[in-house]
């Protein structure tokens, strides 16, 4: 009898893109799964475009700052709680692989009380809050910096890194040209703001477009509602909301990327061996991961950095041309870093949590 797995995890693509990862290997090994999410969130489309069940909760934001929300969403988690629960009951997994964001909460705890194991995934050198709700329920908590290991409990922290979809490594420079119509005659930028776009990197990397466009062609993945009409026919220039299934040729064709410094985003770029400049989360509008994140990578030499108060087009402009002069460096410090294997690990990881598990194979035995 194949196992069953439930993945959880959501509120951004940086919390789905890991689960993702893992979904093939899951497939390969056996394991019947189903996904728990929002109801609307980015994790819906993108876990039901591969055909796994998916059922969406309720669910609320803890924040860290005064809104008449705080009154009520924690009744959203309580629902979803519940919701969790009854999912969980019916499904009777063997093992729950959660990836964080809100959404998840409700879902670990659903699954400690059928003392179901947990395993956690943390990806920011600093935990988020979701997880650190959550930490309690697991079994083993993974995490992708070596510096995130003090901030975890001793005997429950693994090093395993990032897990990283394995066709973003198959992309087709040919494919990659055709679909954005650019040459080989520049090099390419490709501009990543995250699933749901970055306000304040659209708006430096237009205002400097036209110098940027002297010397190299851009791909800009600018985010939902945050395409510019008027630059639609700027020659070297090409700009999408988002992209799924051909992201993987994109980044064959690109040179350079600039992107938010998202921590799952980041180990791609460096598995990638694609030079960057990461333009990280203000401390203003996060809690300053990012920042963090990104600071790491730059004292390893994979990439520049420039924080979003100091981000002018002259500087935008400046290190982007010194990174792409530079770029084989970048490149060499990237090879030199002996990245692991992520999803194996953690592939192994799950074998051997649900092996060892010694609960009572059907959660609907217990008591709700």
């Amino acid at each position: 009898m194949s196992k069953k797995i439930l993945l959880t995890g959501g509120g951004t693509a940086g919390h789905v893109t890991p689960n993702m990862a893992l979904i093939p290997g899951l497939r390969e090994r056996g394991y019947e799964i189903k996904y728990i999410g929002s109801y609307e969130g980015i994790e819906k489309q993108l876990i039901t475009e591969m055909g796994i069940d998916y059922e969406g909760i309720s669910t609320g934001k803890l924040r860290r700052y005064f809104s008449l929300q705080n009154f009520i969403d924690p009744f959203k988690v309580l629902k979803g709680y519940s919701q969790a629960k009854s999912i969980i009951k019916k499904y009777s997994p063997d093992i729950v692989f959660s990836k964080g964001g809100f959404v998840s909460v409700p879902v670990v705890k659903a699954a400690k009380h059928y003392k179901i194991p947990v395993i956690i995934h943390e990806s920011d050198i600093t935990p988020g809050l979701a997880n650190k709700l959550s930490y309690s329920a697991a079994t083993t908590i993974c995490h992708n910096f070596p510096e995130t290991a003090q901030y975890l409990p001793k005997e429950k922290a693994l090093l395993t890194g990032s897990p990283m979809r394995k066709e973003l490594m198959e992309g087709n420079v040919m494919e990659g040209l055709y679909f954005t119509g650019l040459t080989k005659k520049k090099p390419i930028i490709m501009v990543i703001g995250g699933s749901l776009g970055a306000h304040n990197v659209n708006v430096a990397v237009r205002e400097a477009l036209d110098e940027l466009l002297k010397k190299f062609q851009i791909i800009h993945l600018c985010g939902q509602g945050k395409l510019d009409e008027s630059l639609k026919d700027v020659e070297g220039y090409v700009q999408y909301e988002y992209i799924k299934d051909e992201l993987k040729d994109l980044f064959a064709i690109t040179d350079v990327v600039i992107s938010r410094a998202g921590a799952n985003a980041i180990c791609e770029l460096v598995a990638l061996r694609k030079p960057s400049l990461l333009i990280p989360l203000s401390k203003n509008a996060a809690r300053g991961d990012q920042i963090l994140n990104a600071n790491s990578f730059k004292k390893q030499g994979f990439c520049e950095v420039i924080e979003e108060e100091d981000l002018t087009k002259e500087k935008l402009v400046d290190t982007i041309t010194s990174i792409y002069e530079n770029k084989e460096l970048y490149i060499d410090a990237m090879e030199k870093s002996g990245s692991t294997d992520a999803v194996t690990t953690i592939l192994d990881l799950i074998d051997s949590v649900s092996k060892t598990d010694s609960r009572p194979k059907q959660a609907n035995n217990h008591n709700n």
